[in-house]
């Protein structure tokens, strides 16, 4: 898998992936040698040749996505004539029985430090930092592709990327056997159901004859969409895409609108031989805890690994995150800080004092003592010890929102007439680029608001004549259906009714 800002797809007609071709087995190619060519040297030095070959592609996130993969193969290791950290601790003790304040002092120290490790002064600086990433050497690639196998798994790759955001599959498939297998395995719940069945009828457990559909969902799909399985569905898709024929269609909640991804076995979708890699890495364990805490949030906001490059002066920085708001275009960098050495604190002060209009979360180790410096550039300092806390990173993004609600909402007229007879106040303020909130003070003389629904005076008098107690609920909700309602609680309410349950199954229509 791919992370998500490296995800190509159109949005003409559906939701596509853009997957690579043999167009493209040159620049896989290239990427493969621009690795092969800097073995022994420095990570930076590979990250520069890359950086060239995004600047001469057509497309960046191609290159970056090949690259990626490649990268899971490689090997970097420290390379340093003694431990960087007990080095780094020999020379820090040095320094402060010089007392240094000069260069000379400084090579002074770093002599002494040498000696007492038992290695020159020159050897001891080249090994201080050594432990950098961009400094760790590549040492081997292990490659299991050729330029055609790496397009081909980047093709498997960008196509599980797609199905991050899923909230249901549904998947035909030559080998049911192995399909019901692969789901029980990631714990997903799920339903057989017959081609052709219009009354709904199915049969949920095992099974998976030919001519039938396999539903999956998460296990919270009962009681509301989640996108919180999407990488469970992209792992599915190695053993949907193994085999001999099979059809996939995942219902995909892009950033609030539902669009429909298909994938099937005529797609450049192929599993290699070889096992998966892990997909994510992060440079320290503060920052993949904060990630994967995060992504149990209910927020408004999406989390980005590892966003566009920030211009500080004559060089980047490249935040460890970005929040981007789902309702607007607008993003918040987030930076955890957290390296204890003072040159490279002195170095995130100096990138944070180059940017400009910017907005920059900084979470803070309290042992560094810098918030106020970090809080006197007008950025956002977070102090952590430890983890850093959710509720306060929530509480700056809320503030963001509050803002960003107010400017919305101001933009909006004071009424609105949609055309629509029905229509849900998440599809009007998707229309209109707003969260739902913008929508608290607008007026809609033509409709009543019911819940989070629009709903024309005229419809509610025809469903009030519709609808009778003692009806079955499957039965007042196709009622409902048959005016693109589907918020029924709410609507079933404004009418005097409620619902006497029996079971999961089903209910009837009680007078409230």
């Amino acid at each position: 898998m791919l992370t998500k800002d490296l995800l190509r797809v159109s949005r003409a007609g559906g939701y596509r992936p853009q997957f690579a071709d043999r167009e493209h087995r040159p620049l896989a190619a290239r990427v493969i040698g621009t690795y092969q060519g800097h073995v022994g040297e420095p990570r930076a030095a590979l990250e520069d040749a890359l950086a060239d070959l995004e600047t001469e592609s057509v497309d960046f996130k191609l290159v970056r996505g090949l690259s990626t993969l490649l990268e899971r193969e490689a090997t970097f290791e420290t390379e340093a004539i003694v431990d960087p950290e007990r080095g780094r601790r020999a020379a820090f003790e040095a320094a402060e029985a010089v007392g240094v304040v000069s260069d000379d002092d400084r090579a002074m120290a770093l002599i002494r430090a040498g000696e007492s490790l038992g290695i020159s002064a020159d050897d001891l600086e080249r090994a201080l930092y050594a432990d950098l990433e961009e400094r760790q050497v590549l040492v081997d690639l292990d490659s299991r592709w050729d330029p055609d196998g790496l397009v081909s798994q980047y093709n498997l790759s960008l196509a599980q990327t797609a199905l991050f955001d899923a909230t249901e599959v549904r998947v035909r498939s030559s080998d049911p056997k192995a399909l019901i297998s692969a789901i029980k395995r990631l714990r997903l719940m799920y339903e057989i159901r017959r081609l052709g069945d219009e009354g709904g009828e199915s049969e949920s457990g095992s099974g998976g004859v030919a001519e039938r559909e396999v539903i999956v969902t998460g296990p919270t799909r009962l009681f509301r969409a989640t996108r919180r399985y999407g990488t469970r569905f992209a792992r599915l898709l190695r053993t949907v895409a193994k085999a001999e024929r099979w059809h996939l269609e995942a219902t995909i909640d892009d950033r609030g609108t539902e669009r429909t991804l298909e994938l099937s076995h005529e797609d450049p979708v192929r599993v290699p031989d070889a096992e998966p890699v892990a997909d994510v890495t992060f440079d320290s364990g503060v920052e993949s805890d904060f990630a994967a805490r995060f992504s149990n949030l209910d927020l408004e906001w999406d989390l980005v690994r590892e966003p566009e490059p920030l211009a500080t002066g004559t060089r980047v920085m490249i935040p460890d995150f970005a929040f981007d708001y789902q309702h607007g275009e607008f993003r918040a960098f987030f930076e955890i800080m957290g390296f204890w050495t003072p040159e490279y604190v002195e170095k995130k002060l100096s990138q944070l004092a180059d940017l400009e209009d910017v907005e920059l979360i900084v979470a803070v180790d309290e042992s560094l003592g810098v918030g106020e410096e970090i809080a006197a550039r007008d950025f956002r300092a977070i102090p952590y010890f430890g983890t850093v806390r959710l509720k306060d990173v929530a509480a700056v993004l809320r503030e963001y929102e509050r803002q960003l609600v107010a400017e919305s909402a101001a933009a909006l007229p004071d009424e609105l007439a949609p055309d629509e007879d029905v229509v849900s106040l998440e599809t009007l303020a998707e229309r209109r680029g707003v969260s739902e909130d913008a929508l608290a003070d607008v007026a809609f003389p033509e409709h009543e608001r019911v819940g989070r629904t629009l709903v024309r005076p005229a419809v509610l008098e025809s469903l009030s004549e519709d609808l009778e107690a003692g009806m079955d609920l499957a039965d007042a909700e196709d009622a409902l259906e048959a005016y693109g309602i589907t918020d029924s609680s709410a609507i079933l309410a404004e009418l005097g009714y409620r619902v006497e349950w029996e079971g999961l199954a089903g209910g009837t229509l009680v007078e409230r």
